[in-house]
């Protein structure tokens, strides 16, 4: 049996934004649990001091990098946490993790937090995901 996903969307407002209110896959699956990725280089020192766009933008990158090593792609992502020490400044750049998921065809069921700060503290965006496929 295929692995088959569905969105949960008692409301139309968040499809608009790129993530649905749940997601239940079916079938057989294999489960991805990334760790945390953020704008770090291969040696794992913090790029793009200041620049949150860049910062997703890499982020978004080293994801799909963890993805890719297991077969997978951002299409496959169900569950995706978005951790900023700046909302309001993450939501002024939302459209570069928003185009990155529409391009893969994806609407992950998501949750954004403020925090304080994040492993190192040039960081700005941590991302979190959970992949099925």
């Amino acid at each position: 049996m295929a692995v088959q996903r569905s969105a949960v969307d008692p409301w139309t407002w968040s499809a608009a934004l790129g993530f649905s209110q749940g997601v239940v896959v079916t079938g057989q699956s294999r489960t991805l649990w990334c760790s945390g990725q953020t704008a770090t280089d291969g040696e794992g020192k913090p790029q793009h001091p200041d620049d949150v766009a860049a910062q997703l933008a890499l982020a978004l990158d080293n994801l799909e990098a963890v993805l890719g090593g297991a077969g997978m792609a951002l299409a496959d992502v169900v569950r995706l946490e978005v951790l900023t020490t700046d909302v309001d400044r993450l939501l002024e750049s939302y459209g570069v993790l928003a185009g990155r998921l529409g391009a893969a065809g994806v609407a992950p069921a998501t949750t954004m937090l403020g925090v304080s700060r994040l492993a190192m503290p040039e960081l700005l965006v941590e991302l979190q995901a959970t992949a099925v496929g």
